[in-house]
């Protein structure tokens, strides 16, 4: 299953994942992170196409604001923990129980290399990625007794839609992989590989943790 929050995204990406595979595998369920009936809809759809949720990535986020704290409004600080860390909770709420009750489950919660950091620019958005890494904590010691794990991602900035704003700027680009020591800034499906390692049996002895993917930034100087 996936989801998004624009039906026609959910609808496209669906179909690339068929021709991946060959075959009609993915079912698309739009639903906004923001609102609780749509991600109730969101599960109740997916257990009512497939039976049972086995793994869940927690994925959406939001940005509203790019620039110093000072400068953020109320609504925009309540948006960002509300889509970046509620719903993220919500979420897990409602998954996790088939979960419970089989004994077996992988819940993976798509953080930031930005919740180990300070930024002067995009700080709240920190300070929802850092919540989320305690979120995953929390919840491993909930349900560990379950058999059911909790772990996170933090990527280092990778070329998507949503990180546009940085890695389409030269200056922070070149700022940004000269301090890397890979050089480069990462790909969404080198972000995937750990997703499916979370997902799978290899990791069944790791819970609570967080994995980071960021070709080294945040271990280099700079």
């Amino acid at each position: 299953m996936i989801s998004s929050r624009k039906p026609d995204a959910c609808a496209e990406e669906p179909q690339e994942i068929d021709k991946s595979v060959g075959g009609a595998a993915a079912k698309p369920i739009a639903a906004h992170s923001s609102s609780k009936g749509e991600l109730r809809a969101l599960v109740d759809g997916t257990l009512g196409a497939v039976g049972r949720i086995d793994v869940l990535v927690c994925n959406a986020a939001s940005n509203p604001h790019f620039g110093p704290m000072s400068k953020i409004t109320d609504d925009q600080f309540r948006k960002i923990l509300d889509n970046n860390v509620l719903s993220n909770h919500w979420l897990v709420q409602m998954a996790a129980p088939g979960m419970i009750e089989r004994r077996e489950g992988s819940i993976i919660i798509v953080s930031s290399i930005g919740g180990l950091k300070g930024s002067s620019v995009i700080g709240v958005y920190n300070i929802s990625k850092a919540a989320d890494f305690q979120l995953a904590r929390n919840l491993a010691v909930e349900f560990g007794r379950h058999n059911v794990r909790v772990n996170c991602i933090a990527p280092g900035l990778v070329r998507t839609d949503f990180a546009r704003a940085l890695w389409e700027d030269p200056e922070r680009l070149k700022t940004v992989t000269a301090t890397t020591p890979l050089r480069r800034i990462g790909e969404p499906d080198e972000i995937a590989g750990a997703a499916v390692y979370l997902a799978s049996p290899a990791s069944a002895f790791m819970t609570g943790q967080t994995i980071v993917v960021d070709g080294g930034a945040t271990i280099a100087g700079g």
